[in-house]
């Protein structure tokens, strides 16, 4: 489980994140939904520990605030940015060894990653960069997954995909939360990650709602909250 707690980010004078407050429960599905500019990615990159944020984020009662984002990551705290931050011009096999390197794991780990990406170890001598954009997700989903996270943070990881590529991640998303993973979606839109999500919360203007619901009761929280934004412009 994660709890976040009062988490405030600000560009200088600017806030993108307001006092969000939140929970992720174990074997869940969580998401956070709000459109471009809502605050989600400096929400997610906050509790992951790669900006500068005040307020608490717990992961399982432990205080992990004052931690940089190397210790968050060795505690099992894994983050999937948005616009899947690869080494182009390695091979995939070299993004994942760098990736064991950072979380100090063997080589033997990468079997793991071929083992729920079969494609990936068919193309594991090739350039990063040459991949599909659905490729490259599964490298940057794998590369996280070397850590064996309890807690998984995803940002927009279906933008830009097939949905063919994107039922594929999400069923790998979904079977990840139900071993026991707590999972954490940012996305635009729900309709996309509709299916495998237990609960969530709607962000607007830096801020983080209720409704702590299902799909549907997010979705028309969500809705509400956007004619209500619409109204407001």
């Amino acid at each position: 489980m994660i709890t976040i707690k009062e988490l405030t980010v600000r560009y200088g004078n600017a806030h993108a994140v307001r006092a969000a407050s939140f929970t992720a429960p174990s074997g869940q599905v969580t998401a956070i939904v709000g459109p471009n500019g809502a605050g989600k990615t400096s929400l997610m990159s906050a509790v992951f520990g790669s900006v500068p944020a005040t307020g608490r984020v717990e992961i399982d009662g432990e205080d992990i605030s004052g931690a940089p984002a190397g210790t968050r990551l060795r505690k099992g705290l894994a983050y999937v940015p948005q616009g899947r931050q690869l080494f182009p011009r390695l091979t995939v096999r070299e993004n994942l060894e760098i990736g064991a390197r950072l979380v100090g794991v063997r080589n033997t780990a990468l079997d793991s990653a071929f083992e729920s990406f079969p494609i990936l170890r068919t193309r594991q001598r090739q350039l990063a960069g040459v991949l599909s954009g659905g490729e490259q997700q599964m490298l940057v989903l794998a590369r996280a997954l070397l850590v064996t996270p309890s807690v998984l943070l995803l940002d927009e990881m279906t933008t830009g995909l097939s949905p063919k590529i994107t039922g594929e991640l999400l069923e790998r998303v979904r079977d990840l939360a139900d071993s026991g993973v707590t999972v954490v979606v940012a996305e635009p839109a729900l309709h996309r990650v509709a299916k495998i999500v237990d609960r969530g919360y709607v962000m607007m203007r830096g801020t983080v709602t209720g409704p702590e619901g299902d799909s549907t009761a997010l979705d028309a929280a969500y809705r509400s909250a956007m004619g209500v934004l619409e109204e407001a412009l």
